[in-house]
């Protein structure tokens, strides 16, 4: 039997293989680190600038933070700011880094329709970054998988 997780992902695979746009434009609203689309080219590599603020999906299994199990926290890549701890994220079996929970206040959502399905965007809380999606297939205790694409987050390590 066909799981939904392995429905999405491969649909997802199809279309990112086919070139199939992904994309609109980061999340609306007010935040408090904003610039210029030219500011954003020039802060952010080609690959963050598409994910982030383009809305795009890096491919799976590419992203080196899906095998960073150090102790720190996950943050933003546009604004440095901490999302999730690492002591949320578990294999997901998508490709993509993926939590349980993020930290307080470090996400918004909102709804996307894109794609032809109708899925919850991720974005950053402060600077309004698109991070992945989050759907209700994760682990207890939040049955939650923050799925995201690894190119919208850096990694602090907590380690000495």
């Amino acid at each position: 039997m066909v799981s939904r997780r392995w429905f999405l992902l491969q649909s997802a695979c199809a279309a990112i293989l086919a070139g199939a746009p992904f994309r609109h434009a980061a999340a609306a609203g007010t935040f408090s680190v904003t610039h210029s689309d030219e500011e954003w080219k020039t802060l952010l590599t080609p690959e963050q600038y598409e994910v982030l603020r383009r809305s795009g999906t890096e491919r799976p299994f590419t992203s080196a933070l899906l095998n960073e199990h150090r102790r720190g926290n996950f943050a933003c890549a546009g604004c440095e700011l901490d999302l999730f701890s690492s002591t949320t994220k578990y294999d997901s079996g998508t490709g993509w880094p993926s939590f349980w929970a993020p930290l307080d206040k470090a996400v918004g959502t909102e709804t996307d329709a894109s794609f032809g399905m109708t899925r919850t965007s991720v974005h950053c809380s402060r600077c309004g970054g698109h991070l992945g999606h989050v759907f209700d297939d994760g682990p207890q205790p939040t049955g939650l998988r923050y799925c995201m694409n690894g190119i919208a987050l850096s990694f602090k390590s907590l380690e000495t």
